[in-house]
């Protein structure tokens, strides 16, 4: 039974999303596979020249992991995206997937933080969070234990009075997206498939990385060497 429960807990899959509701949970396993909604699909994600192009086309010839993280100011999101930059292009390359992360932010704020974080895979934002929405993810912080993420250097004092202090200095007063939306994990394609999607309960739920890259037969990735942890 424990050992059902678990391996349940590992690949979540959706059904259909359609409508502004969070779509329901059916059966899991990696090998079960969802329509996305020719809807969703079709709503615009921004690149960071301001081109908008369809959800949809980020992974309708091949299959993607998609990850759409809180906002560009949350410290967590930033640790994050720096190891999803370590992921080498030809690891990548090798198991014919695209890597994605989107945000929801102004497109202008897409070049800053791929220099802060050293991402160089695919970028987009969802301005509107109208993917967000259509795609269940939650707003607020749900109090649920989410174990110690191998991609979290910073402590919360730490890293929360980065964040702030970022906004605060910024030419606007401006946390770069909603600051209680959450984001999540997702893969995609080709075409409008669902394989996976997990919903972050709060902002330390992230999916590790290594366990996605090997639901889509990427090498794993050593994450513990260059740590990069705030320091106030």
């Amino acid at each position: 039974m424990q050992g059902a429960m678990a391996a349940a807990a590992l690949a979540p899959v959706t059904r259909q999303v359609s409508g502004r509701a969070a779509p329901a949970l059916v059966p899991r396993g990696p090998d079960i596979v969802q329509p996305l909604a020719a809807a969703v699909a079709e709503l615009p994600v921004v690149d960071a020249s301001g081109k908008r192009v369809p959800f949809g086309s980020l992974f309708r010839e091949r299959r993607a992991v998609v990850v759409f993280v809180r906002h560009f100011l949350c410290y967590i999101c930033k640790e994050y995206v720096e190891d999803l930059a370590k992921i080498p292009k030809s690891f990548l390359q090798e198991a014919n997937i695209t890597l994605i992360v989107i945000g929801q932010s102004s497109y202008h704020h897409i070049e800053p933080f791929c220099k802060l974080t050293g991402y160089s895979h695919e970028i987009y934002v969802d301005p509107e969070r109208e993917i967000y929405k259509r795609l269940g993810m939650k707003r607020g912080e749900e109090i649920a234990s989410s174990g110690q993420s191998p991609h979290i250097k910073s402590n919360i004092l730490s890293g929360s009075i980065w964040s702030l202090w970022k906004a605060v200095t910024g030419p606007l007063f401006d946390f770069q997206g909603d600051p209680v939306q959450q984001g999540g994990t997702l893969i995609l394609g080709p075409g409008d498939n669902i394989h996976f999607i997990h919903r972050d309960r709060n902002r330390l739920d992230h999916k590790p990385i290594n366990s996605v890259l090997q639901l889509v037969g990427v090498q794993h990735v050593d994450f513990t060497s260059r740590p990069s942890v705030i320091h106030v």
